[in-house]
């Protein structure tokens, strides 16, 4: 969503999105045909996406590493190597006005806890991107 978001609404931005989990389940898998199906229906694909562990380098590649729960925050704080320079924050510290804390897991939801999802995600990219200084644009 952050990718498709930043393409289309800032195209002018440098940034580099990836995705990643804090446990190594499902490593080199796809992302949940619930999740493909919902993407798709909004014009996004991410059927090329394969699952991936947070590795050490990310902390220092990356500026920001976005965790859609406190339980996965708490994670990434626990393994971050000394002297890492990302930003480990909370998505939904981007959307305020959403009223959540967190963007619930819909693994063991239906189809609309999927779109809630994605939902969620969508308002917190963009105040993710509106957030990011004028000159990285």
């Amino acid at each position: 969503m952050l990718r498709d978001l930043a393409a289309r609404e800032a195209p002018g931005l440098r940034i580099e999105v990836d995705s990643a989990g804090t446990a190594g389940y499902h490593i080199g898998a796809a992302p949940d045909p619930r999740s493909r199906r919902a993407a798709l229906a909004r014009g996004i694909d991410i059927g090329a996406l394969r699952a991936r562990q947070v590795v050490p380098e990310d902390f220092r590649r990356f500026d920001f590493l976005l965790a859609m729960d406190a339980a996965n925050l708490r994670d990434l704080r626990a393994v971050a190597p000394a002297g890492a320079s990302a930003q480990l924050r909370l998505l939904m510290d981007y959307a305020p006005q959403s009223g959540r804390l967190e963007v619930p897991d819909p693994y063991y939801g239906d189809e609309r806890d999927f779109e809630l999802v994605l939902d969620l995600v969508q308002t917190a990219a963009r105040g993710f991107l509106a957030s990011l200084p004028a000159a990285g644009r």
